[in-house]
């Protein structure tokens, strides 16, 4: 009997998302539980995502803001074990500098080097989300991408197509392909099931995904963690 055909999920993130990095840690857990899950990593830029789609990022409502960082973003890294750690200021990391720099660093690894986009994704994550670590300059990208192994080589001949055209087209391409799914914010995951795409949107719809995909949802999986302090 042929084996059955695998279900593409997408994950279109940014690491500027604390939300993001709880998704991105447990699908990738779960390529080694849910057998039918193709996953595709897909860095977008989560800016042109909330000014395309009027969006507004909850952190900007006072109440929220405040609500996120004290008990919602701590308690989902206790939760899902992501040692996600509330930087200094938050502010400075997710509106005043921004992830466009960081995700196109991505994007030219992973047009050259997708077997290293997951660890350098986690490792950047870890910097502004754990280590209160920068993310926004050549050295930050340098010391991730040692950090992870990817040889000075690659990370130097990424950094220096960050402003070329088929970086900016490939994450532009990501971000608006995001867009026309119906996203509105990150984490945004697309389920294909019979050739119908499926938008779930967050870090706590989990098991909605395992239902769309015919799979069952068995917790955080911790065990199979690669984030660790």
């Amino acid at each position: 009997m042929a084996a059955p055909m695998k279900k593409t999920v997408e994950l279109f993130y940014d690491v500027v998302s604390p939300y993001s990095w709880i998704a991105f840690e447990v699908l990738t857990r779960y390529k080694s539980v849910w057998g039918n899950m193709d996953l595709k990593l897909r860095p977008f830029f989560l800016g042109g995502v909330m000014n395309e789609s009027s969006n507004r990022p909850p952190a900007m409502v006072p109440a929220k803001g405040a609500y996120m960082m004290k008990y919602d973003i701590p308690r989902l890294g206790t939760y899902y074990q992501v040692p996600i750690k509330i930087p200094k200021n938050p502010a400075e990391v997710m509106f005043e500098k921004g992830s466009l720099t960081a995700m196109r660093f991505i994007t030219a690894v992973d047009i050259d080097h997708p077997e290293c986009t997951e660890n350098l994704s986690r490792e950047l994550w870890m910097r502004a989300w754990s280590r209160d670590e920068g993310i926004f300059n050549q050295n930050d990208f340098l010391e991730a991408a040692k950090k992870v192994g990817i040889s000075e080589e690659i990370a130097k001949n990424a950094l220096a197509k960050i402003k070329d055209d088929d970086v900016k087209n490939r994450l532009k391409k990501n971000t608006t392909e995001a867009l026309n799914y119906g996203t509105f914010g990150a984490p945004t995951i697309i389920a294909h099931v019979n050739n119908k795409p499926e938008l779930v949107f967050g870090s706590d719809r989990f098991p909605i995904l395992a239902m769309i995909l015919g799979e069952e949802w068995k917790g955080p999986q911790a065990e199979l963690s690669k984030c660790k302090l």
